[in-house]
């Protein structure tokens, strides 16, 4: 074994028993490979085994990454003394804690300028062997080369493809592509990808007859891996390390990356398998790779692509563009940006002029893919001003042109033609030639915009004059339909019809004028001439169905009000002459009138009999049930005829019951006016019977006879008539027993001493005026 160019770095990996299996110079150390398999008891494994290898660019990490993910100790190199050749050859390891037995393979890294230019066969040789002895094989590869025609190992795979075909029969290998290095691209996006380059690899290699049609799956399984970088993540990048390694337990069982065992050799006959096939390939030519300079001008281009990618980048005039771009639109923002890309393709042709056409223009083309995506926030940031500066134009426009009258089409036909043509001045400076950008999509967004203010405003719009003239309606309709339904008489219904009739047909008239600036279709337009329609119809509607739910208020107000008022609306004095009988039954047919206007919305002449059923039914006795048990109840129902279920407001039943309770509630005021009518004719008569006069004049004529004897007394008495006719007028008596006798005398207690005084007080101003 030769441990001189290897250095084990940990104790707790020694057990990995890591061996040079061929070294630098193409020699494969068979007896170390030997002694390998006694050590590791490779041979007491039977099929229950696998291998495992990587290959990839020289200094890629592929060491570090064994050694994170099998627990192996291959030697790593030291970024702090430069990027350099570490691995030689071929190295090979038991990966530590894997079941079953997994060996790792560590080949030299491709392009490696120790080897020189043209010395790349041993590269083609290595891959070739970890390809046919392997079970899984790690192609690591940096993110950035994904897409390159002359990176991630694709020319050596390309050779290795097509010799593998012709020296070996198809045999399942895993090839996991890692990607090393993931920037912010999703893996979703790369992976597709990388498998479209390898099948195109595939696709285009020269095959022999036997595997002309023999689909790439057929010798390989594709599975692509992304890792973060372990300079700059390595918490993360050890995290997914971790995650991988879990995979590589079981490897060999169906369904595992190692599960197809199709022409697996047994474990004690690798090592004559794996010289065998090192013999063979180190014996065949046909691995010769291209030219070298395709490789010198692929790292070189690359380079150079990357520095003037780096020099944009930084560039102060850039800068400067991309803030500014952020917060607000950047004048001629396209010519800019395609003067400063000019300066660095300019730049970047002299520099690589001359190197090999192919791979310039390819770098070239991914320089300018590089730079249009540095560029595109900028330019997005740049439309989305824009988009937003014609929106807030046609916005200010299209409101100064309605405040001046013009009409709502007009206006935003008008006003949408002017930005639009602003705008597309204004993309042809935001163009960026090199782009090639479709602007299209950014017009169509704009317009659409706009469109939607439109319909925004136009909804708004039509919603405020819908109110305007609802409201209107409302306050045409409702205060007169009020007023008619509280006045309920005969002609209640057809007043309001035509008081519908009339408001509706005005309010349609001016509605009608008032949409005709906004150029609607004649269905829209009479949509909303019918909605305006169905709301006087409801306001009248609604109207009705208040009033029902307060009739029995009204009526007992109504009666109130005829019962107690004269023909002259004067409050009734019940004298005795009033036939109380005859204006009660007046009082109760005038409510019962009023129900029946309100029991049913009549917007439509249905030629109802509600009142006369209501007349009959509750005002003449002799209709009544209870006086004649053959009659029928017209009320013991719930619909009036010819009156649909939708217009009834009051049902028969409930007229009932509401006429039951409103001549409840009004008894008493009838009670009350019999009653003061009985006590106003008994306080009328203040002269006592007959027979009391005659016993009076019998029993006084001793003193009338004393008085005719001493006229003192008769001016004394005279004087007292005076006094008392005075209080009597005073007071008014005769109006204060109006009420009864109680009430009247309380009255004149209260009021007696006062008048009095009063008297005495006037008789002394008159004797001091005499005086």
């Amino acid at each position: 074994m030769k441990y001189d160019e290897h250095v084990l770095f940990a104790d707790k990996y020694a057990d990995c028993c890591s061996t040079h299996l061929i070294d630098g110079d193409g020699t494969m150390d068979v007896a170390g490979l030997d002694k390998f398999m006694k050590e590791v008891k490779l041979s007491e494994c039977g099929l229950s085994y696998a291998i495992v290898s990587i290959m990839g660019p020289q200094s890629s990490g592929k060491s570090t990454l064994l050694n994170h993910l099998f627990h192996t100790n291959f030697q790593e190199m030291d970024a702090f003394k430069g990027r350099s050749q570490t691995t030689k050859g071929i190295w090979m390891a038991r990966c530590t804690g894997i079941e079953p037995c997994t060996v790792v393979m560590d080949l030299e890294g491709t392009d490696g300028r120790e080897r020189g230019e043209d010395d790349t066969a041993f590269e083609k040789q290595s891959a070739l062997f970890a390809l046919a002895v392997s079970d899984i094989v790690l192609i690591n590869m940096w993110c950035h080369d994904i897409g390159r025609e002359h990176a991630a190992n694709k020319p050596l795979l390309k050779t290795v493809f097509q010799v593998m075909t012709r020296l070996f029969s198809p045999r399942k290998t895993t090839m996991i592509f890692v990607i090393r290095d993931q920037t912010r691209t999703p893996l979703e996006n790369l992976e597709p990808v990388l498998r479209e380059d390898i099948q195109k690899i595939w696709d285009s290699v020269p095959k022999p007859e036997a595997h002309k049609e023999t689909p790439l799956s057929a010798f390989f399984n594709i599975e692509v891996v992304a890792l973060s970088s372990y300079e700059e993540k390595e918490e993360l990048f050890k995290e997914q390390v971790a995650n991988l390694r879990k995979r590589f337990q079981h490897s060999i069982a169906p369904g595992g990356l190692a599960g197809d065992r199709q022409g697996v050799v047994p474990a004690s006959g690798f090592c004559f398998s794996a010289e065998q096939i090192w013999k063979v390939i180190k014996e065949n030519r046909d691995l010769d790779l291209p030219a070298h300079k395709v490789m010198v001008a692929t790292v070189r281009c690359e380079e150079i692509a990357n520095e003037k990618y780096a020099a944009f980048a930084k560039n102060k005039d850039w800068c400067e563009l991309e803030d500014t771009a952020q917060s607000q639109l950047v004048p001629d923002f396209g010519n800019k940006i395609s003067l400063l890309l000019d300066s660095c393709f300019v730049s970047y042709d002299d520099e690589a002029a001359f190197f090999e056409e192919g791979v310039r223009n390819c770098k070239r083309k991914q320089l300018k893919e590089k730079l249009l995506q540095l560029v595109e926030p900028a330019y997005q940031s740049t439309v989305q001003h824009m988009r937003s500066e014609t929106l807030e134009k046609f916005i200010k426009a299209f409101e100064d042109a309605l405040n001046k009258g013009q009409g709502f089409q007009v206006a935003s036909r008008d006003c949408t033609i002017s930005v639009m043509k602003l705008f597309d001045e204004q993309c042809k400076g935001a163009i960026i030639k090199q782009a090639e950008w479709d602007s299209s999509k950014i017009r169509a967004k704009v317009a659409q915009d706009i469109e939607s203010h439109i319909v925004d405003v136009r909804t708004a719009k039509l919603s405020d004059l819908t109110g305007l003239y609802e409201s209107n309606l409302k306050n045409a309709l409702q205060g007169p339909v009020e007023a008619l339904l509280e006045g309920a008489a005969a002609d209640t219904w057809p007043a309001i019809r035509k008081l519908l009739r009339n408001e509706t047909k005005t309010a349609l008239s001016k509605f009608s004028k008032a949409l005709a600036g906004f150029e609607m279709d004649e269905d829209a337009k009479k949509n909303l001439l019918s909605r305006l329609e169905g709301y006087a119809i409801d306001v009248v509607e609604g109207k009705a169905k208040e009033e029902a739910g307060k009739v029995l208020h009204n009526m007992k107000e109504r009666f109130t009000t005829i019962f107690n008022h004269d023909n002259d609306l004067m409050p009734r004095t019940w004298t005795g002459k009033e036939d109380i009988r005859a204006i009660n039954k007046t009082a109760r047919t005038s409510a019962l009138k009023l129900l029946a206007v309100v029991a049913a919305i009549r917007l439509e002449d249905y030629a109802d009999r509600i009142e006369t059923t209501l007349v009959q039914a509750l005002s003449d006795p002799t209709m009544s049930p209870e006086k004649n048990p053959n009659l029928q109840n017209p009320l013991a129902t719930s619909k009036w005829e010819k009156v649909p279920d939708t217009k009834t407001l009051i049902t028969p039943v409930q007229c009932k019951s509401l006429w039951n309770q409103f001549q409840k509630e009004t008894e008493y005021a009838v009670t009350q006016a019999i009653t003061a009518q009985k006590a106003n004719k008994q306080n009328s008569s203040w002269l006592p019977p007959p027979w009391a006069i005659l016993a009076l004049f019998v029993l006084g004529f001793d003193e009338f006879m004393t008085l005719l004897r001493n006229p003192l007394y008769v001016l004394v008495i005279f004087v007292g008539f005076l006094l008392m006719k005075a209080l009597w007028v005073q007071l008014g008596i005769a109006s204060e027993f109006q009420n009864g006798m109680l009430p009247g005398l309380l009255s004149l207690t209260t009021r007696l001493l006062p008048a009095i005084m009063g008297i005495l007080r006037k008789l002394a101003e008159l004797g001091n005026r005499r005086n």
